[in-house]
């Protein structure tokens, strides 16, 4: 076995791989045998995200071989044994046992020709339970059955408001049948949730068999579209690019070109406006499949409101010319679809069950609801997850659900109007469920606006929480008591929602007669002003109230009560906050052969174990940590304590405000344009301090002195200006550094400054000038005063307590506001273990992304500078373990972790370009 394994070789990949690319392939390799949860790391810039394409694909090839191998020898031996046993029976018995036998493979075909699979994954989707349907992030379609459609289009003639076009269906009492039978309880018609789109003629389907929707699959994700791209185009250097079918998966946003809906700007909208052109255009068509004697009639070509799914033809090409071009990113996709006039979003989920590799965000892998929607099977497949350093907040935050204040108002507003008009009108069952939903949203209300009736709010709650503050959270259980509605069944109203289509019934009758009372205020693409925040409302009604269906020690119910003007932010909200990512998690390892997480820095590995797969014991977690490809001296790691002054470095949370230190700070950046080439990257913790700093250097004018030499450029909070902001500060950079040199006083090069957390820090690579120093203002921990933060550290802190004799310090009925950092750092400060950990996790982890942003090859090089007395080994200020400790091994190990002062740090860097700049010209020779 292990001989086999070293004589193992990846000929896909397209150059002669280091050693450690080739550890990490077989390692991969290996795990994908073995299956279950695997834990890769490799440092950015050593060719991660080409070993796992190479790894992978060479197994699912060797795979299908072995398997077409044992196929053909069980046929052979079939053969053999069908031949002896029916030598002795006459030729039409022999007939009639080959013709059964085939017989249910032709209709299984028949059955599956429907539009590349999709429609068996709407037949799986209609039957699964509300919380499969409603859940967060899910794409919501409704539909509209024949009548519906009917009055919809006599009422777009009209002007007059319909009250049968509104009017809701009978719907039956929850005692005389089921909920959750998987059977519709409206008396009349029933939910068609067979999408336009989706609906294809069968000749369009021929190609489409048992085999190919049953591919062995690798579906690879990662964060954003972004990284998406780079992985499209790693794989373009490979065989694999032309060999393998490949589609990639994104956003509606992403990937709309129908102008009209772009205009709208915010996804959620542009996903609401798509779905809603589908169902008007649907209840347009005609939906009569018989005409007598004449038998079905098709649906008619226009099957589709968005004039880009108009021909289902285009379609069909499209997705042709994605198989004849091959791989191909997201743009490619995009580009495609505008030249074809056709949408690229629909076109390459069509493509996803004859695939062999699809490239998704997280988004639509992790959260349950969307792989349903997008009919993704992971059975017996492959996950690979990459950057899954923050995996575990990742996937819980999917789950979170909010509803502002604001929302519940228009909501609750609309429900009366319509309960209002049609009270006389509705069958008791609709009637009850309404009433239901009313006193929810006016218990929702109370809580946050504070009315007179204090007994919304139970007197634990108050105990625990009623201060002055504005913030605080419970428990759903205690949520549900104090607000007297935990006698509501939240799981059949929910069934409720979802089969009487009362969501597009009421907002829909209110936008009506809003637009009559305004003289049809009515925008050029048919869609009312309002009615789009009216759906969002509803949704995320809908949301909180599934929210609620789950287990009392899975989430906390945040509750932000409206703030004065003086405070700024003005508006209230109600937010679960999900903290147990261990069920979803299991459902996807449960599913699929092997789970694969990689990345860059994923260690501490153990607090991901706990979170997310705590049943599987360590030593059967399969984990692989490389080194750096680059040789020691191409980085140079210091931690620098002291400025060039000789003042001490403090950015903690009371020190770093302070002018001395800001000046400090800017001293020392004074000093580097003078000896780093090219490009320097700042991270700060946080926009508000990189705000503070720069203004504070320009008054001074240190800010002048520092442009002298380098062009400053900052990154803009819009992630939409940071591409252009990139691009000009390559350019400078590559100007001035190509530029003459005989005036040492002349500019060389560009600084950035970078904040931590944001989109720089996270996915953009800095390889060469771009980045030959990157310096790391002090420690980035997040602020101990949100809320939903130390509720996830409580929580975390709790964790592998359950036999313990002696009891959490802290209790799971705290409570604490916002803004309050001294109550946040008394509740880490009462954390024994788990809790700490995590909250210094996450500063490293966040500094460990943003150091790793520089090299990116092996011929690259880069000093990083750690800017604060806490990085040094002798520093006696620190929070709780050595900062340090949590470092990658490849820095850690050549980390300068003690300078005497900031001239020994000056030489050294000094010393250290020199040394690199020599080194280049002797490689380029």
């Amino acid at each position: 076995m292990e001989d086999k394994e070293s004589e193992r070789e990846f000929p896909a990949f397209p150059y002669k791989p280091y050693s450690i690319q080739m550890d990490f392939m077989k390692a991969l390799y290996r795990s994908l045998d073995n299956g279950g949860v695997s834990m890769l790391e490799s440092p950015t810039g050593t060719g991660k995200t080409l070993s796992m394409i190479c790894s992978a694909l060479q197994w699912v090839v060797d795979q299908k071989q072995k398997q077409k191998s044992e196929t053909v020898e069980s046929d052979k031996n079939t053969t053999n044994e069908g031949s002896c046993g029916l030598d002795d029976e006459p030729d039409w018995m022999r007939n009639f046992v080959v013709n059964k036998d085939c017989q249910p493979n032709d209709n299984k075909i028949k059955k599956k020709k429907n539009g590349y699979g999709l429609r068996k994954s709407d037949k799986r989707r209609n039957q699964e339970s509300c919380r499969d349907l409603f859940s967060h992030g899910m794409e919501k379609e409704d539909f509209c059955t024949q009548k519906e459609c009917e009055n919809l289009r006599k009422a777009n003639d009209g002007s007059e408001l319909n009250d049968e076009e509104f009017l809701l269906k009978e719907y039956e009492s929850e005692e005389e049948e089921v909920i959750g039978s998987g059977k519709s309880k409206r008396k009349a018609g029933g939910v068609n949730i067979s999408s336009s789109i989706e609906e294809e003629e069968e000749e369009e389907d021929e190609d489409v068999s048992e085999e190919e929707v049953e591919e062995l699959k690798v579906y690879f994700c990662s964060r954003t579209h972004s990284q998406l791209s780079q992985f499209i185009k790693e794989l373009q250097k490979t065989v694999f690019a032309s060999e393998i079918r490949v589609v990639c998966l994104g956003s509606r946003k992403i990937f709309c070109i129908n102008e009209e809906v772009l205009k709208l700007g915010n996804s959620t909208r542009i996903n609401e406006r798509c779905l809603e052109l589908q169902k008007n255009k649907k209840n347009e068509s005609s939906k009569i499949k018989n005409l007598g004697a004449k038998g079905r009639v098709r649906q008619t070509k226009a099957s589709s409101g968005c004039p880009m799914l108009k021909n289902q033809k285009l379609q069909k090409q499209f997705r042709s010319e994605i198989s004849e071009q091959g791989a191909l990113d997201i743009e490619d996709l995009v580009q495609l679809g505008k030249n074809m006039r056709t949408c690229p979003y629909y076109g390459s989920r069509s493509m996803v069950p004859a695939a062999e590799l699809v490239v998704l965000p997280y988004q639509s892998l992790l959260s349950k609801s969307s792989r349903e929607s997008l009919g993704l099977n992971l059975k017996n497949n492959i996950v690979i997850i990459d950057e899954a350093h923050n995996l575990a907040d990742s996937l819980i935050r999917m789950y979170d659900a909010k509803i502002t204040l604001s929302q519940l108002e228009n909501v609750h507003t609309h429900l009366e109007k319509y309960f209002g008009r049609f009270r006389s009108l509705l069958g008791p069952g609709n009637r009850r469920y309404i009433q239901t939903l009313m006193v929810l949203t006016r218990a929702f209300l109370q809580v946050l606006v504070n009315e007179k009736d204090e007994n919304c709010v139970s007197q634990d709650a108050k105990k625990t929480g009623a201060k002055t503050g504005f913030d605080s959270s419970m428990a759903i259980n205690d949520f549900l008591f104090s607000l007297n509605i935990d006698n509501i069944n939240l799981v059949k109203l929910l069934q409720y929602i979802k089969e009487s289509n009362i969501i597009h019934k009421v907002s829909g009758y209110g936008d009506k007669a809003a637009s009559l009372q305004k003289g049809s205020a009515l925008k050029d693409n048919g869609e009312s002003c309002e009615e789009a925040s009216i759906l969002s409302g509803f949704r995320a009604l809908v949301d909180m109230l599934l929210s609620l269906t789950n287990n009392d020690g899975d989430g906390r119910i945040i509750i932000s009560t409206p703030r004065p003007i003086s405070f700024g932010q003005q508006g209230g909200f109600l937010k679960y906050v999900m903290l147990t990512g261990e069920k979803i998690f299991s459902e996807i390892v449960d599913q699929a052969h092997a789970v694969i997480l990689a990345g860059g820095t994923l260690q501490p590995i153990e607090e991901t174990r706990e979170r997310l797969f705590s049943w599987l014991p360590p030593n059967e977690l399969h984990f692989l940590s490389c080194n750096h490809i680059i040789p020691p001296e191409s980085i140079l790691p210091v931690a620098v304590s002291n400025g060039p002054t000789g003042q001490e470095f403090d950015f903690s949370f009371g020190s770093r405000g302070s002018l001395t230190m800001i000046e400090e700070l800017g001293r020392l950046l004074c000093n580097l344009v003078t000896v780093v080439p090219e490009g320097i990257v700042v991270f700060f913790t946080s926009f508000e301090y990189e705000e503070q700093v720069y203004e504070a250097w320009k008054t001074s004018g240190i800010l002048d002195r520092i442009t002298k030499k380098k062009c400053v450029f900052r990154e803009p909070r819009r992630n939409t200006h940071v591409e252009s902001v990139l691009k000009e500060y390559k350019q400078t950079i590559d100007a001035l550094s190509d530029g003459p040199k005989e005036d040492p006083r002349s500019r060389s090069g560009a600084i950035l400054l970078a904040v931590v957390g944001g989109k720089i820090s996270e996915g953009i690579n800095f390889s060469d000038g771009m980045g030959r120093c990157i310096v790391m203002v002090g420690l980035p921990y997040p602020s101990p005063s949100d809320i939903e933060l130390l509720e996830r550290i409580k929580h975390i802190e709790g964790l592998g307590d359950s036999n313990s004799t002696k009891p959490s310090k802290i209790s799971a009925s705290d409570e604490y506001y916002a803004g309050d950092v001294q109550a946040g750092f008394s509740i880490l400060r009462s954390c024994r273990r788990r809790g700490k950990e995590y909250y210094e996790n996450l500063c490293m982890k966040a500094v460990n992304q943003s150091i790793g942003r520089a090299i990116r090859h092996i011929n690259d090089y880069a000093a990083i500078l750690l800017v604060d007395m806490r990085y040094a080994s002798e520093s006696s200020k620190r929070s709780y373990s050595h900062p340090t400790n949590k470092l990658p091994q490849w820095i850690k190990d050549r980390l300068v972790s003690a300078t005497n002062n900031y001239g020994e740090v000056h030489r050294l860097l000094h010393q250290f370009f020199k040394l690199n700049k020599n080194r280049g010209s002797v490689e380029s020779y």
